[in-house]
Parts: C-alpha cells; sequence; structure tokens
C-alpha cells in the first residue's frame, strides 16, 4: 500500500475529527499483526544489542546513535530469510514497526548513563547502586511516556508535522514491503559483512581476546615461551616509538612537550570511522579543528606558562600531564562554554519552537473538541486516563526517588517537575520540525535554574536537570517513533505498550555494561570513579555536565584568569559561529557546539571521524547518480556500512572488556 498523506490545505481546513475519520477510512490498517509476541521478542533482543553499542559509542564520543533505522533493516532481513527457509512466517511491516519502536526506546535509555549520572558520581565520588540506576530510569521513561501521549493527537494527528526521522523510518519501511525488497537486502549484507569484517579486526587489536586465544586455548604461554599476548596495536604510531626508544630516533615534540601527553596519536579506529560518516564532513571538521586548536595550541601554550602542570596524586605519586589532565586543569572550561553557548544560540535562534510550543499549550481557537462517540480512535488510541493519572502519580514517585536515592531536597525535586512540561513541549516541537532534541540546552536551563536556588549540594542541579532532560527527551523520541506506526496505519495504543518493553530492554542491558566498562573493579574486586574517564572512554558528555555544574559550585572566580579568558573568547567564538550559520542558512561549515567536542574529546578519535567523513563525503561527490554500483554502495549504503564499523568495533570492544574481567 503506497504511503497516503493529506494535502496542505487539508491539514489546514480540516478538523480533528475529519483528519481522524480520513485516516481510519484510508491508511489504518486493522488486525494486520503489530506487536506479536515475536515482534516483542525481537525488538526486546535487538534493542538490548543495539543499546550496548550506543552505550560503548556514546562513552568515547558524547554522541547518541540512532539505531532506527538499523534495527528495521535487521528485522527485515532476519524473518525474509527464515521464510525463505520455510522457518516461519515473513514480517509484516507493521510487526516491523513495532520491533523498530521496542529497539528504538531502548537505545534512548543509554543517554543519562553517559552524561548526568556519570557526572554526579564524577563530582560527589559516590557510585550508585545498581538498583537505585535502573528504578529512577525506568520511572523518568515511562513519565516521559506518559507525558507524551496527549500530545501525541495534536502534534501527529491534527497537525500533521513531519517529524523528518521518524518519517525516514516510515518511508524505510514502506518501501521494504512494497517493491525494493531487494535494496533491504542489500543494505542488511552491507551491514552484516561490514560488522563480521569490523569485528575480526577489533578482535585483533583487543588485548582480552588475545590474551584468552593465545594463553587459555592455544598456550603459546607453556610451550612458546609467551609473556604477554601479541595484539597489533591500534594507536599505531606506537611502533613508531617502540622503535625510537630503541634507536635513538627523534621524538616529535611541540614547544618541548611531547605528542603523546597532548594525546596527538594515529588511531585505525572502526568505530570512530563509522561515526564520522554518520555525523558528516562538517560536524566532524568542527571537531578536529577544536582538537587542534585545543591541543596543538593552546595545550603546549598553557604548559609552558605553567597553567597546566603535573600534580601529586594522593597517593603520593607524580602524575604527569596527560591528555585527560590538560582537559581537566584547564581545557574543559572553554570547552563547555563554546558547547553550552552554542546550543543555546541554536535553541533560542528558532522561535518558531517557542510560538508552536505556545499554540500547543494553549490549543487552537477553531479546534473543535471531538465527543467519545464522534471519536473513531477511541478503541485504538492510549486512553487519556492514563496520563492523566499516571503523570501525577509517577512525577510524585520519580521526585521521592531523586530525594531518597540522590539526596536532592524535596522542594527542589518538586519545584523542578513544572519545567517538565516547558521543556517538553519546546523538545518535541523541536523534534517534529527538524528531528534535533536540544535536550543538552534545555537541561542547562534547569541545572542553573536549580543551581541558584542552591549552589551547595551538587545533585540538586544535577538531578533535576537530568530528570526534566530525560522526560522531554523520551516524549520527543516516543512521538518521532509514533510518525511511521500513524504513516503505515498501525494502532498506537500498541506502540505506547512496546515503547515500554524497549525501556526495559534497554535499561537491563545497559545499566551492567556501565559498570563494566566505566566502574571495572580491580583486582580487590573495588570499584572507583575515577575509573569513568579514561583514554578508551572520554566521557565527554558527562564532562560538560561536570563542568557546569563544578561552575554553579565554585564560581568563576575559583579558574585560572586564562581560563576565565579562553572562556570569554569562546563564547562569543560560539555565538558568531552560530549567527554565521544561522546567516546564511546552515552553509557556515563551522558548529560551535561541535568544536567544543573536539576539546574534550580525544584528538586521536577526532581524526578519526574526520577520516571516516571525508571518505564518505568524498565518495558522494564522485558518484551522484541513483542506480549505479558507487552510488548504492556509499551513499545509499552510508548508513549500513556506518552501523557495521560501529557495530562490529563496539560488540567486540564490550566483549573483550567482560573477557579482561573475568581473566583477572
Amino acid at each position: 500500500m503506497a504511503l497516503q498523506q493529506l494535502t496542505d490545505e487539508q491539514t489546514r481546513t480540516w478538523t480533528r475529527a475529519q483528519k481522524d475519520q480520513w485516516w481510519f477510512e484510508k491508511v489504518y490498517r486493522g488486525d494486520m499483526p503489530q506487536l506479536t509476541l515475536r515482534a516483542a521478542a525481537t525488538g526486546f533482543m535487538l534493542g538490548g544489542v543495539l543499546a550496548a553499542t550506543a552505550l560503548y559509542i556514546g562513552g568515547k564520543t558524547g554522541i547518541s546513535i540512532g539505531v532506527g533505522l538499523t534495527s528495521v533493516i535487521l528485522a527485515f532481513a532476519l524473518f525474509r530469510i527464515l521464510a525463505a527457509a520455510g522457518l516461519g512466517s515473513d514480517f509484516t511491516v507493521l510487526e516491523n514497526n513495532c520491533t523498530q519502536s521496542i529497539a528504538t526506546a531502548a537505545g534512548y535509555m543509554i543517554t543519562p548513563l553517559t552524561s548526568s549520572l556519570a557526572a554526579y558520581m564524577l563530582v560527589t565520588g559516590r557510585i550508585v547502586p545498581w538498583w537505585q540506576l535502573l528504578l529512577w530510569m525506568v520511572v523518568v521513561a515511562i513519565l516521559g511516556v506518559l507525558v507524551a501521549f496527549p500530545m501525541k493527537r495534536r502534534f501527529i494527528n491534527e497537525d500533521q508535522l513531519p517529524f523528518p526521522e521518524g518519517r525516514a523510518a516510515g518511508v524505510v519501511l514502506d518501501a521494504l514491503y512494497t517493491g525494493q525488497a531487494a535494496a533491504g537486502m542489500f543494505k542488511a549484507r552491507l551491514l552484516v559483512l561490514t560488522t563480521l569484517y569490523t569485528g575480526l579486526y577489533q578482535l585483533v587489536i583487543s588485548d582480552g581476546w588475545m590474551r584468552l586465544l593465545q594463553f587459555k586455548l592455544l598456550r603459546l604461554d607453556k610451550w612458546a615461551g609467551l609473556t604477554e599476548p601479541w595484539n597489533f596495536q591500534e594507536t599505531f604510531d606506537v611502533y613508531y616509538y617502540t622503535a625510537a626508544a630503541k634507536y635513538q630516533w627523534w621524538i616529535p615534540k611541540i614547544l618541548g612537550t611531547d605528542l603523546r601527553q597532548l594525546g596527538l596519536r594515529l588511531t585505525l579506529d572502526a568505530a570512530m570511522f563509522g561515526i564520522g560518516g554518520l555525523m558528516g564532513i562538517r560536524v566532524a571538521t568542527s571537531c578536529v579543528l577544536g582538537a587542534f586548536i585545543n591541543f596543538a595550541v593552546l595545550a603546549p601554550i598553557m604548559i609552558q606558562r605553567g597553567e597546566i602542570k603535573s600534580y601529586i596524586a594522593p597517593s603520593g605519586a607524580l602524575i604527569k600531564i596527560s591528555r585527560g589532565e590538560i582537559v581537566n586543569q584547564w581545557a574543559l572550561w572553554w570547552g563547555v562554554t563554546m558547547m553550552v553557548v552554542g546550543s543555546l544560540v541554536s535553541l533560542f535562534s528558532k522561535p518558531e519552537l517557542f510560538t508552536g510550543a505556545l499554540k500547543a499549550l494553549r490549543g487552537r481557537r477553531d479546534a473543535a473538541p471531538v465527543s467519545a462517540g464522534q471519536d473513531v480512535l477511541a478503541g485504538i488510541e492510549l486512553p487519556l486516563w492514563i496520563s492523566f493519572v499516571g503523570v501525577p502519580v509517577f512525577s510524585v514517585i520519580g521526585a521521592w526517588l531523586t530525594h531518597e536515592f540522590f539526596g536532592v531536597p524535596w522542594l527542589l525535586s518538586f519545584i523542578s517537575l513544572p519545567l517538565i512540561f516547558v521543556l517538553t513541549i519546546i523538545c518535541t516541537n523541536s523534534m517534529a520540525l527538524t528531528s534535533w532534541t536540544p535536550t543538552g540546552s534545555l537541561s542547562k536551563i534547569t541545572q542553573f535554574t536549580m543551581g541558584a536556588i542552591d549552589r551547595t549540594n551538587p545533585a540538586s542541579n544535577l538531578i533535576p536537570a537530568a530528570m526534566t532532560g530525560e522526560i522531554s527527551a523520551n516524549a520527543a523520541n516516543l512521538l518521532s517513533d509514533i510518525k511511521p506506526g500513524y504513516m503505515l496505519g498501525a494502532k498506537p495504543r500498541q506502540q505506547a505498550v512496546g515503547h515500554v518493553i524497549g525501556i526495559f530492554s534497554g535499561a537491563l542491558a545497559a545499566i551492567p555494561l556501565f559498570y563494566l566498562l566505566f566502574l571495572p573493579p580491580n583486582k580487590e574486586g573495588l570499584r572507583s570513579t575515577a575509573t569513568i574517564v579514561s583514554e578508551q572512554f572520554a566521557m565527554p558528555a558527562a564532562l560538560q555536565w561536570k563542568g557546569v555544574a563544578d561552575l554553579i559550585a565554585k564560581g568563576v572566580s575559583s579558574l585560572p584568569a586564562s581560563a576565565v579568558i579562553s572562556m570569554i573568547v569562546a563564547a562569543a567564538a560560539a555565538v558568531t559561529f552560530e549567527v554565521l550559520r544561522i546567516r546564511t542558512k546552515g552553509r557556515f561549515p563551522i558548529s560551535a557546539v561541535s568544536v567544543g567536542l573536539g576539546v574534550v574529546l580525544p584528538p586521536a578519535s577526532c581524526f578519526a571521524m574526520w577520516v571516516g567523513a571525508l571518505i564518505f563525503w568524498w565518495q558522494g561527490r564522485r558518484h551522484t547518480t541513483p542506480g549505479t554500483k558507487g552510488h548504492d554502495f556509499w551513499v545509499d549504503g552510508c548508513e549500513p556500512i556506518c552501523a557495521g564499523l560501529i557495530s562490529g568495533s563496539a560488540l567486540v570492544g564490550i566483549g573483550n572488556a567482560i573477557v579482561n574481567v573475568l581473566l583477572n
């Protein structure tokens, strides 16, 4: 069935009752299987796997990767193969859509783990018990679902807003099940093969896997006398430095500082290549520009001036200058300023987000109420009474958990609740128009507001901001997921249930991995928040949240004068960049937020992302003709290839962390 939609004239002049009647008669697919047991199970399993990869990438880059289209392609290919082998029937388009809703909901669950909650642990030094994380995250996410559904019929049914990302998923689903199955299977093969080859490469560079293979399975330590397992070095300039130490070769330095201390290394990180391909050349170039300015220009100058220095750890050991110390001691402040100011300017430059939010709050004057007797969708929409009862109940539960688990005063927990509804409207309107959820900038509004009331307790600004940010993001993302279901004629009630299934899938997969990857136990079985940020996992989103919390607690006067000057310059530059981007209608090539991201990311990762973006950008310029092999591979195949690079690297990397814990 070809996708049908209302004309602009019909959208503008019809009442909501007329639009609902049209959808019920023309689009709704009746009793076509949707939230079946196999769809729920497939979505639950795919959601867990994709949430794990998203957590791995979030820890490395602070970027939330989309998993919707990846889950669509995988589910389509899996059941098409099973059907061809006579092992079951093919998925219906609505079953696939439901699987996609579950998987994407699972992917959203990792965001607080790599941002606000990690920042809370960094600031307080307290490791939150897993069961507290689970309860808090699930309650907050379900509250997002309950807040979203009263807005669903306004934004989707009545206003017919585009939700570009959700619409893209609907178009892909329709294409796969109405004549473009071959193209779908080609993308699935690209995804699977790229994942396999990347996984093999990641296996070769993994110390844990190689130790397991060479020492535990092949026993090379016994009969070959090996003391350390061999593995290919991902940071491959280590081969040069090893030879340089042996043969007294030249060691590259900037103003007397070793490039290795600055983090200027060469890496073959497959996941970063994939991230670069997805983010595009503009964002990747901005990231590498921020890394170059900070680590190749400013950091060597500040080290020479003594603004960044070695320090004595509590254990008495001398901690030499490293990339992490450069960020923590000095660079974090101007990097965070770039990200916060850039995101706020970008947010407030879109007045339609706020006018649309006000319009949604007050309702259109010409919108006639729909009585229960006239409502043809009453039997398939989620009943509004569930939200009207559930929102107050879960709000109180959320405030209580925030107080009990994190020590946020009751008053501040409840004061932050009204912000939820305002920020959710803004966030949803933004997602509906641009596929962008400005949770970073919106959460800073809550963080600064709560911080102005209570500067002494970092949890008072971190956790309420996390709560408002996650609720608004979950609500906006849920409506984006419902959009393809609306296009394809799905039951909204079953999509809501699917989203809740995804919440549990993502939480159950991501929380244990969070402790494994970022809080691994030492030989005595003890965990420390000092391991959350490492050379492998830069945790840039968490550092941004921590930077704002530290600034609220200590004030600008506690910073070195050079750091304050850098913040002022960064704020002015961020405003300039965003104004130029707005004036040129997006053609200005530099993104202030991405420049700031490049400051807190390892420069080697920024360069790898830029190389990946450059390859796909260049190949896209070479292969512009649809239908050619080059276009099919590099342009249409960009997303599955990048998803394969990310998935293969992340899944084997997670396995390597598990192996290391078991071997130790």
